[in-house]
């Protein structure tokens, strides 16, 4: 969670100009960032293992908890979420996956999918048998360093929204979820200024720990500050002027309520 500090106050934002690209540190020896890792991820799998492909439709399930576990996937397009069961029986979105990302990590270390992962959008995953990829890391060590690699960027996203959710007010987490979401398209090439979420302001509350309720009067604050508008075609498709005044916002509304607003 990237929180710069800015010294603004109220909602004008309009006259502030667009934010530089995000901070992308580095994952270590091998040279990845943030900002070329999913590129790298693509590129070294196409050049050194055998996989298949695999398209998906909208809401298509990749795997169910409890499957058994000996495949990876590597998204090569769409966007994917991480479903998790809930003490209380409900299905809880907890991860969100882009082009570069990696699904399947949860079944390592008990041969059995821990979590289910389900596709939001039409896509295409590239399919790679675990003890393939563990056989050719023997042959190319990179890969074993671009896999752990892949975990620790998960592991830290994770870490990311749990500090979020313990720390900020609900508008603020709001905000936070829309940059960090902005912040990953902009490391792919794509446009931040346009986006669509692909979750119900539901599934967001749930991904964040907030009623809904909570989120649909954070975006209502957002669109009243100017930090957001909502497309004509639908309140999932948000236009996001300027990153950094979304950045301000956060800044200046980060412990406006109680940040346990479930």
């Amino acid at each position: 969670m990237r929180l710069e500090r800015y010294d603004t106050r109220g909602c004008d934002y309009g006259a502030l100009s667009h934010s530089p690209a995000a901070n992308t540190p580095a994952f270590g020896k091998n040279g990845f960032t943030s900002g070329s890792f999913w590129r790298e991820s693509l590129a070294l799998m196409e050049q050194h293992i055998a996989f298949g492909r695999r398209k998906v439709q909208a809401d298509e399930e990749v795997y169910r908890c409890g499957d058994a576990f000996d495949t990876l996937f590597l998204v090569s397009s769409g966007l994917f979420k991480i479903v998790n069961l809930a003490p209380d029986g409900r299905e809880r979105p907890s991860g969100l996956y882009l082009k570069g990302d990696w699904l399947g990590f949860d079944g390592i270390p008990t041969g059995h999918h821990g979590c289910s992962a389900v596709s939001l959008d039409i896509g295409e995953l590239w399919t790679i048998r675990y003890e393939t990829l563990l056989q050719a890391s023997v042959r190319e060590p990179i890969l074993m360093r671009l896999v752990l690699a892949a975990i620790s960027a998960q592991l830290a996203r994770n870490r990311d929204v749990t500090l979020s959710m313990g720390t900020l007010s609900a508008d603020a987490r709001v905000a936070d979820f829309l940059l960090q979401w902005a912040h990953s398209l902009e490391e792919r090439g794509m446009r931040t200024d346009q986006i669509n979420v692909h979750m119900s302001r539901a599934d967001i509350g749930d991904y964040l720990g907030l009623r809904l309720e909570s989120v649909s009067r954070a975006l209502s604050k957002l669109a009243r500050c100017g930090v957001i508008r909502f497309n004509e075609k639908g309140r999932r498709e948000i236009t996001i002027p300027c990153l950094e005044a979304l950045s301000d916002f956060i800044q200046n509304n980060a412990t406006g309520d109680s940040p346990r607003a479930h």
